[in-house]
């Protein structure tokens, strides 16, 4: 597959099949080349500022309002209602999300989405979920978009290939996607395949600002990957299903035709992929653990200067060089939530316990940090340059929205591990108060 490079660039782009596609000097003119149709998708108000402004232009064969009414879909677990199980404020973690086999249970990546927490509501536009996906079989003639945010897709187990009105993207482990709201888009799978998903609703993500770091470092704009134009002409007799997540609830409408039908676009509104190998790691190289916050891929902001919606954090293989430090995640308690997945390896401050394909989730305010083993590890550790999650790959999702978490994840997974407390209790005093 080919693409284009960089983030939130004015990018344009036409199928080869069909050269000179773009009309050329205006967006809409009264008989689109080819005669196509042309069709504006909206990432922002009209009025936004310049910088912020979103739109790309779409020339496609037929138009997306050529459909049968919506009708309600069948929603599974998927869901943005936060009251149906009670507020649980302790430490939460969750053994791998199981994968069904296909013998079994037939599930593609609309019917493998499962809510696990969030916070907030799409309609008023402020607030996230964090998803689990787990899937054995390929979309076959139906599509799917949010109406109501953003979708950042972290696979964990299993490529995707994801066909999109803008063309198409391989997203393998390590990789991560983000489909941004309005975005129709169909998923191909190979296998058992898993995976998490943050959506925010009412703002989308863009790259954190860099401040004393200065003009480069960490995710770089180039390394950020758009799909280059590819239609299909097929008409489907037996219907082609889109569907759209609208105000939390599922809605199906049934078309004669593949919706992969854009023969060219221009635009700075796209969906895109991002390769984890190519972070710019920035660490502290003197002393003490420097926060989080360095780690930051993507963020979605909300009005509060400096606090976000929704972060999106790695931790990526470097090197420890730190003086008389204790090198682990410190023990902390945040005003911010955290919820941390893993897509490889074992995590620094929990070698056992917390495995690829699970998750955990730290709410507002309670305490967490590294294990006995861990502690006990570190402050004996020969304190020498090494390196720190070599073949390893954690990630976060911090928000500043306390999560609740959903019956599904609380009981029905049937994934949370009751002993998760325990890896904290061997903790012992070393308090001498005769030692400094």
């Amino acid at each position: 597959l080919q693409y284009m490079s960089g983030f939130g660039n004015e990018h344009v782009s036409e199928d080869p099949r069909c050269p000179g596609a773009l009309p050329e000097g205006q967006n809409n003119p009264q008989v689109c080349p080819y005669g196509l149709y042309a069709e504006q998708l909206s990432g922002s108000a009209f009025t936004c500022p310049r910088p912020t402004n979103k739109r790309s232009w779409l020339y496609r064969i037929l138009p997306s309002v050529c459909h049968k009414p919506f009708q309600p879909f069948e929603e599974g677990h998927l869901t943005h209602t936060w009251d149906d199980a009670e507020p649980d404020p302790n430490q939460l973690r969750w053994k791998p999300f199981e994968i069904p086999k296909a013998s079994q249970n037939k599930l593609d990546f609309v019917s493998g989405l499962h809510t696990l927490c969030g916070a907030g509501e799409p309609r008023g536009r402020n607030g996230i979920a964090v998803h689990i996906f787990v899937c054995n079989a390929s979309m076959l003639d139906r599509c799917f978009y949010n109406s109501d945010g953003d979708f950042l897709i972290v696979p964990q187990q299993g490529k995707l290939l994801i066909t999109t009105e803008f063309g198409k993207l391989l997203v393998e482990p390590n990789e991560i996607c983000v489909m941004q709201q309005g975005m129709r888009f169909s998923v191909e799978v190979f296998g058992e395949t898993r995976g998490y998903i943050l959506e925010v609703y009412g703002a989308h993500f863009e790259l954190p600002d860099l401040g004393p770091i200065g003009a480069n470092g960490l995710a770089n704009p180039r390394d950020f990957l758009v799909p280059v134009a590819w239609y299909e002409d097929r008409q489907v007799p037996g219907g082609y299903t889109v569907i759209s997540k609208y105000q939390g609830k599922l809605f199906a409408a049934q078309q004669d035709f593949s919706p992969f039908n854009v023969v060219a676009w221009h635009g700075n509104y796209t969906p895109y992929k991002y390769n984890l190998d190519n972070f710019m790691v920035i660490n502290a190289v003197a002393f003490d653990h420097a926060d989080p916050s360095i780690f930051t891929v993507l963020t979605a902001k909300s009005t509060r200067p400096g606090v976000a919606l929704a972060d999106f954090v790695i931790f990526p293989p470097r090197w420890g060089v730190a003086n008389n430090t204790f090198r682990p995640p410190y023990y902390h308690r945040n005003c911010m939530s955290e919820f941390m997945g893993l897509i490889r390896g074992h995590y620094e401050a929990k070698e056992e316990g917390f495995q690829p394909g699970g998750a955990s989730l730290h709410s507002m305010m309670t305490p967490h940090g590294p294990d006995a083993d861990c502690f006990e590890k570190a402050n004996k550790a020969k304190l020498e340059p090494e390196r720190i999650a070599e073949g390893t790959m954690a990630f976060m999702f911090e928000s500043s929205f306390s999560l609740a978490v959903t019956k599904w994840g609380l009981k029905t997974s049937n994934r949370l591990d009751r002993n998760y407390y325990k890896c904290w209790e061997p903790l012992k005093s070393h308090f001498n108060p005769n030692c400094k």
